[in-house]
């Protein structure tokens, strides 16, 4: 008897997405998420355009839902340390991963010698994919001290880092030119 499910990994905007497909379900679609990936279950019929374009919808309503509830310490550790699997091979592993209402200049600062990550608590009403930037770039400060070209090849494993750069970009150039 063949399996009545397919199941398949998909990158949708860079994020890996499980696509669950069934035969059994004709209309319904549903997602949830598991170690942080998007898992999406179909009816076995739906294009490849339509599951994308689910997925994007999913991502966008799970990213809304996160955002409005702020992550604890803790969460922030667990989050570091999937995004250091995903993105950097699970070479970094921060000791911890703390917001901090010391830092008004800086998004984040790691402390190599102790494993030690801060992020500003500014961060906290942002998007989880500038939050998500961030570590990565404090992940990457644990690997390679420095901003040279090795930093910046593991930076930009996050697909993401560019339109999260621009955005803080942005919000440092308002925060400068309030009247």
């Amino acid at each position: 008897m063949a399996s009545r499910e397919q199941e398949q990994q998909i990158t949708v905007d860079g994020q890996q997405i499980l696509v669950i497909r069934s035969a059994r379900r004709t209309r319904t679609i549903s997602a949830d998420q598991v170690a942080g990936t998007l898992r999406l279950r179909v009816p076995l019929r739906l294009s490849q355009r339509e599951v994308e374009n689910h997925a994007r919808a999913f991502q966008k309503k799970l990213s809304r839902r996160a955002s409005r509830q702020p992550r604890s310490d803790a969460d922030l550790l667990e989050r570091a340390q999937l995004l250091s699997a995903r993105y950097l091979d699970g070479v970094p592993q921060p000791e911890a991963v703390s917001w901090s209402a010391q830092q008004h200049q800086r998004w984040g600062s790691t402390t190599s010698t102790t494993g030690t990550i801060r992020l500003s608590w500014r961060l906290r009403e942002m998007p989880t994919w500038v939050q998500d930037s961030v570590l990565v770039h404090e992940l990457a400060h644990l690997i390679e001290p420095g901003h040279g070209p090795r930093f910046k090849a593991l930076v930009a494993k996050y697909p993401r880092t560019g339109e999260a750069d621009a955005f803080l970009a942005g919000v440092s150039w308002a925060d400068h030119h309030a009247s």
